[in-house]
């Protein structure tokens, strides 16, 4: 999948446990806003309501040679999963500490994909740790060299 849009900070403040890949609805402003890059995926999140997976409060900016179409830029929307997999995903989010993000934004055989990830909180002392392994990590690397 090419990305478009990616989530950097859940990476560092979540523990993903499981990926899942869905489409979602769109306008075609929407799209094109997309590949230009043009959004933001820090404060999104997934929820599953009335039996359909959300994707909520992720920005989409404005396309901007759109003449007097207007929407709202981080409307909720629709995802496409199947009733299985939205199932599993309303298990995951019962679950207490489980969260449900999205990762990536991006382009798969020219279809707009969003890339779900299912995540527990990480601590503050955890994230220390990783930060120091990854330190040695790389002075390693650099001796080797």
């Amino acid at each position: 999948m090419d990305a478009l849009l990616e989530n950097r900070k859940a990476r560092m403040q979540y523990a993903i446990i499981e990926t899942m890949e869905a489409g979602v609805v769109l306008t075609g402003a929407e799209v094109k806003s997309l590949r230009l890059k043009r959004g933001s995926l820090n404060e999104g999140f997934v929820k599953v309501l009335n039996g359909q997976a959300q994707l909520i409060n992720v920005l989409i900016q404005q396309y901007d040679f759109t003449p007097g179409k207007t929407y709202d830029p981080t409307r909720t929307r629709p995802l496409l999963l199947h009733k299985k997999e939205i199932e599993k995903l309303d298990e995951y989010l019962h679950v207490k500490g489980l969260t449900a993000m999205p990762l990536m934004i991006g382009i798969k055989h020219r279809y707009i994909k969003v890339l779900i990830g299912i995540g527990k909180g990480k601590k503050q002392h955890e994230r220390r740790e990783e930060l120091k392994r990854r330190d040695i990590e790389r002075e390693v690397k650099r001796l080797i060299k």
